[in-house]
C-alpha cells in the first residue's frame, strides 16, 4: 500500500486512538481470540461509525480480538462519492489503528450485489454507448483500487456479498449487472480482478443463508453459484457465512428450535466437499422471538449460540469466528431489527456495560473444546 501525507496522518490519529487497556472486572484470563488459537482460527468483531470512536469499546475490542472487520467503510457508499473520486479517510484510520494494535483486518466488501446497497449515483450514471464496457471499467477499477491499496495488510477480502435471492435461490439483477450483461460474468469479473490485485488474499462469497426454516431456496442458490464458480474457474476460496441467527429469515421471527441441524449440515459437507473453506463472517444471536427477561434471553441466546458454534467448529475447514458488534450497545440489531415495547436487545458476548454474557462463556467454552483447522 503507498503511503502518503494523508496514510501518515491517519496511522498518527490511529496511535493516538489507542487507549492503556482498561482491566475490565469481570473479563476471564483468556481473551476468546486467545482460545479459538488454539485450535489454529481467530476470533473477531467489526469496527467502525460510532463504535471506533468510544474509546472504552475499541480497549475491548483489542482485548478480546485478534481479528476485526471494517463494518461499513469499505463498502461502495462509504468509498465512492462519486464515479471518479474514491474517499479512503475513515477506512484507513480503522486499518492503521487495527495494524498499530496487531490486530488482522479483513476486507467487506468489494461488491455488495443488492440495488440499494450502491450509491445513488450509480442508478444515475451514464453507461454511455457500450454499457458492457462502461460497467465493467467500474467494476474493475473500484475492485483493483481498494484490493491494491489494502493488499498485504488485508489477507482476506469479502469480494461479492449477497447476490443469491433468498426466497427464490435466483441471482441478483443491479443497474450494474444489467448494464455488463449479466450478474454471473460481473461477479466473476470481480473475483478474477481481486486475484490479479492481491494473488495471496483469500478471496471470499459472503451470504446470509442460515439453518433455520425459510431459506432451502437460499441455500440451494448459493450452492448453485458455487458449483459455477468451480466450473468456470472463477478463483474464489472460501464461503463465507454470515450467521446472523435466531430471527428467522427477513420476512418474520422464527423462534429458538427451529433449526434445519440436518439440512444445514448438508450444506456446509456440499460446500468443503468442493474445496471451499468456511468462515463465520457476522455472528450475532437475534433474541426478538424471547420473552422480555432479560436473564432468561441471556441463557437462550447463549444456548442457541453454543450450538451453532459448536457444529461450525466442528468443520476443520473453519478458519474463524467474526461477531458482527461485541457489545450490545453497537449491534445493528438495536436499530434495523429493534424488539418491540423498546425492549434493547441482547444478541452479542457483551452487555451495553460492556460486561461478559452467558453468550461469551458458550463461545469461549466451544472455543476451548474445539477440534484442529485444517
Amino acid at each position: 500500500m503507498t503511503i502518503d501525507r494523508r496514510d501518515l496522518l491517519a496511522l498518527a490519529g490511529a496511535t493516538a486512538l489507542l487507549p492503556a487497556l482498561p482491566a475490565f472486572a469481570a473479563a476471564p484470563a483468556a481473551s476468546l481470540d486467545q482460545l479459538a488459537r488454539r485450535s489454529g482460527r481467530r476470533f473477531g468483531t467489526c469496527l467502525g461509525g460510532g463504535n471506533f470512536a468510544d474509546p472504552a469499546y475499541r480497549a475491548l475490542v483489542a482485548a478480546q480480538c485478534g481479528l476485526i472487520t471494517p463494518e461499513n467503510e469499505l463498502k461502495w457508499q462509504a468509498l465512492r462519492p462519486d464515479a471518479d473520486h474514491f474517499d479512503f479517510r475513515a477506512a484507513d484510520r480503522i486499518v492503521a489503528w487495527a495494524d498499530a494494535a496487531a490486530i488482522q483486518v479483513r476486507g467487506h466488501t468489494m461488491l455488495w450485489h443488492r440495488e440499494e446497497r450502491f450509491p445513488k449515483w450509480v442508478a444515475a450514471h451514464d453507461f454511455g454507448t457500450d454499457p458492457r464496457a462502461e460497467a465493467g471499467r467500474l467494476l474493475v477499477e473500484h475492485v483493483r483500487t481498494v484490493v491494491t491499496r489494502y493488499a498485504p495488510k488485508i489477507r482476506s477480502f469479502d469480494v461479492v456479498n449477497e447476490t443469491v435471492v433468498s426466497e427464490t435461490g435466483a441471482l441478483r439483477e443491479t443497474t450494474l449487472s444489467r448494464a455488463y450483461g449479466g450478474t454471473e460474468p460481473l461477479v466473476d469479473l470481480a473475483f478474477h480482478t481481486a486475484r490479479a490485485a492481491a494473488p495471496h488474499a483469500q478471496l471470499v462469497y459472503n451470504d446470509y443463508m442460515s439453518w433455520e426454516p425459510g431459506f432451502e431456496a437460499h441455500r440451494a442458490g448459493v450452492l448453485r453459484l458455487l458449483q459455477g464458480f468451480r466450473a468456470r474457474g472463477v478463483p474464489v476460496d472460501a464461503l463465507g457465512v454470515q450467521s446472523h441467527i435466531g430471527g428467522g429469515p427477513e420476512q418474520g421471527a422464527a423462534p429458538f428450535g427451529g433449526r434445519q441441524e440436518k439440512a444445514w449440515r448438508a450444506f456446509l459437507d456440499a460446500v468443503v466437499g468442493m474445496g471451499y473453506r468456511l468462515l463465520v463472517t457476522e455472528f450475532d444471536v437475534d433474541d426478538r422471538a424471547l420473552p422480555p427477561p432479560p436473564a432468561a434471553r441471556d441463557q437462550a441466546v447463549a444456548d442457541y449460540g453454543r450450538a451453532y458454534a459448536e457444529l461450525m467448529l466442528g468443520y476443520p475447514q473453519l478458519d474463524c469466528v467474526v461477531a458482527w458488534g461485541l457489545s450490545d450497545r453497537y449491534s445493528w440489531l438495536q436499530q434495523f431489527r429493534p424488539r418491540t415495547a423498546g425492549l434493547a436487545k441482547r444478541p452479542t458476548p457483551y452487555d451495553d456495560a460492556f460486561a461478559p454474557k452467558p453468550l461469551r462463556t458458550a463461545l469461549a467454552e466451544t472455543f476451548a473444546n474445539a477440534g484442529a483447522r485444517a
